[in-house]
């Protein structure tokens, strides 16, 4: 029973110091009824913001961001612009990747996720930008060697032109390592008594007891 204790309370802290800024942005080619882009933003797993190339504008969705957007009014109008820009980017990306890949009909998806993961108790920052294409991985960037991963071979011509891209490198590891997690602690600050009773912390723990339960049982 102590150990049990013991091992509930380790991931009860482990769950509560750890952040996330995650962006998700998806542009659709052929998918009736849905708009061509799409961008959420979510921090510790909750919605914060969205945007679509219907609405053509960034919503917040909690109130603790509308106060950060009250006070700092030029956060919106920055996420608007990534908004409209993102949209003009994933659609000339995903008309060159059907063209590419000899892709005339039918529906296709280009997915990325990119953010940031903080600790507040250590200070350890991990930030991340990958893409998917049509529900697979497609490339995705190494921050530690500042290069592109391409698990596969349709990706490869992207990952060279993309590496060779040296400037727009360097800008995302300032963005990942430092940035992102500067909003991140910004958006904690203002969400903080919200975030902490949200229901994705309480799945965090769930997920921790799931692993006390297998812990029991294989033990």
């Amino acid at each position: 029973m102590k150990k049990l204790f013991v091992l509930l309370l380790f991931c009860h802290v482990t769950a509560a110091v750890k952040h996330s800024l995650k962006y998700f942005l998806t542009a659709s080619s052929g998918v009736p009824n849905f708009p061509e882009f799409v961008g959420a933003m979510l921090v510790d797993e909750v919605q914060v913001g969205y945007c679509d190339s219907n609405i053509k504008s960034a919503e917040p969705k909690q109130d603790w961001m509308r106060k950060l957007i009250k006070d700092d009014p030029q956060h919106l109008e920055w996420y608007a612009l990534k908004c409209l820009g993102n949209q003009q980017v994933f659609r000339a990306n995903i008309d060159s990747l059907k063209q590419r890949l000899n892709q005339t009909g039918g529906a296709h998806i280009l997915q990325r996720m990119n953010g940031c993961d903080w600790d507040d108790e250590t200070g350890e920052v991990v930030g991340f930008n990958q893409y998917g294409y049509d529900g697979e991985d497609f490339i995705a960037l190494d921050l530690q060697t500042l290069t592109w991963i391409a698990p596969k071979q349709q990706a490869f011509m992207t990952k060279l032109r993309w590496d060779a891209e040296k400037a727009r490198l360097e800008y995302n590891k300032n963005y990942y390592i430092h940035k992102c997690p500067d909003w991140l602690k910004k958006y904690v600050h203002y969400g903080r008594s919200f975030l902490q009773r949200t229901g994705s912390h309480i799945e965090n723990v769930l997920l921790c007891m799931g692993s006390v339960f297998m812990w029991l049982f294989c033990f």
